[in-house]
């Protein structure tokens, strides 16, 4: 059983009861999931201008081939102009964003040094949640030669609640941890 499936008949289920929502087509759900690399400070440099390397490593973290999102405007403070590569992005949705968050949560978090749980202070203003790796070598995806050049990596998970506690209690179903 995928988990998608795992999901939709387990976890789906004990929401609706947990929330008390009668209709189960209103039990809140993952919409799409974000992995993002941020490459801004690597583009002003003249010696790196190929970004093959963060390509690799998204597609190989995800599963799905990245886009290049460029700069709108220019900040002269950062060296920045307008239309340099600023981030690598992929989308997930769908079975691919729930195997990637079971993948995540089973496998990465883990790994990760003192990891404790995480706050509530991780929900934007629009119910989506927000994590920061500082590493994205912890992936057991990756080898040695794939980190060559360490960064951050950043991971959206885009709920279709419309509170915190809805979506609180949907990343809990999915194993999510919190202090």
């Amino acid at each position: 059983m995928n988990t998608l499936e795992a999901f939709n008949t387990n976890v789906r289920k004990a929401l609706q009861k947990k929330l008390a929502i009668k209709n189960i087509n209103a039990v809140p759900k993952i919409d799409k999931v974000i992995v993002a690399i941020g490459i801004g400070s690597l583009a002003t440099r003249k010696s790196l201008k190929d970004f093959d390397e963060f390509e690799k490593v998204i597609t190989k973290i995800t599963g799905q081939k990245s886009r290049v999102l460029k700069s709108k405007k220019a900040i002269s403070n950062f060296k920045l102009r307008e239309g340099l590569p600023v981030m690598l992005q992929t989308t997930l949705r769908k079975q691919r964003a729930y195997d990637f968050l079971d993948r995540f949560m089973k496998l990465v978090m883990p790994r990760l040094r003192d990891f404790s749980g995480f706050t509530e202070k991780n929900f934007d203003g629009q119910w989506n949640f927000n994590v920061w790796l500082p590493n994205y070598n912890i992936f057991p995806e990756l080898s040695l030669d794939d980190t060559a050049t360490p960064m951050g990596l950043q991971i959206t998970i885009v709920t279709t609640t419309k509170n915190n506690s809805h979506a609180k209690a949907l990343l809990e179903g999915l194993w999510f941890i919190f202090r």
